[in-house]
């Protein structure tokens, strides 16, 4: 495959990793097994561009009461998951990339998407941010909402589809399809090892 994005046409770039955090990666009922997979990758990334990546954490609210709409019944579905039951820590990043902040940067987020609350899309602005580069999980639920913003807001996306996750392989691999053939004009499948030779050239 030609490559599409020289490192010279990156611009400025970050690297957004998805909620890369205990909760998915422990023993929870939102237990995500390919995590541990994917992460080496993840790590790698953050790891060289530490100064350039932002952790996203999914947070969820004390009580299914304190979310709104279909959110409530979500959370009384998910009960243990929310903050009076989930111990405290199960919303920290994995390690190693904990140790990566600072310099890389952390948003919290209560929804799938990232950019609901337009704070991060704020931020990405002051630093005239052009290209995502989106890692994490999970592929079908909060890293495809990621993808699905950056792109409506314009941004160049990199996804890197070996350090990407999810739960689920058949909407795993559906949604890579999706978004490789449908959005082919404003997104790039990457493997992690292409885009980090991309990046240091």
């Amino acid at each position: 495959m030609a490559k599409l994005f020289k490192a010279e046409s990156l611009g400025h770039w970050r690297h957004l990793c998805v909620d890369m955090q205990k909760m998915f990666a422990e023993d929870t009922p939102w237990h995500v097994p390919w995590m541990d997979r994917v992460s080496p990758e993840v790590i790698e990334v953050a790891g060289r561009h530490r100064d350039r990546t932002v952790f996203t954490r999914f947070i969820p609210p004390r009580t299914a009461a304190g979310m709104p709409g279909t959110w409530a019944a979500y959370y009384s579905k998910w009960w243990m998951m929310t903050g009076e039951h989930l111990p405290a820590d199960m919303i920290e990043l994995i390690q190693p990339l904990a140790k990566l902040v600072p310099p890389a940067q952390i948003h919290d987020k209560r929804t799938y998407s990232p950019w609901f609350d337009g704070t991060l899309h704020a931020r990405l602005q002051r630093d005239q941010v052009s290209t995502l580069v989106i890692s994490g999980g999970e592929t079908d639920v909060c890293v495809l909402a990621a993808t699905l913003g950056a792109i409506d807001l314009g941004y160049r996306v990199i996804l890197l589809k070996d350090a990407v996750c999810s739960s689920a392989d058949d909407s795993h691999d559906a949604s890579l399809e999706l978004l490789g053939e449908r959005f082919s004009v404003q997104l790039q499948l990457m493997t992690t090892e292409m885009f980090l030779a991309e990046a240091s050239a």
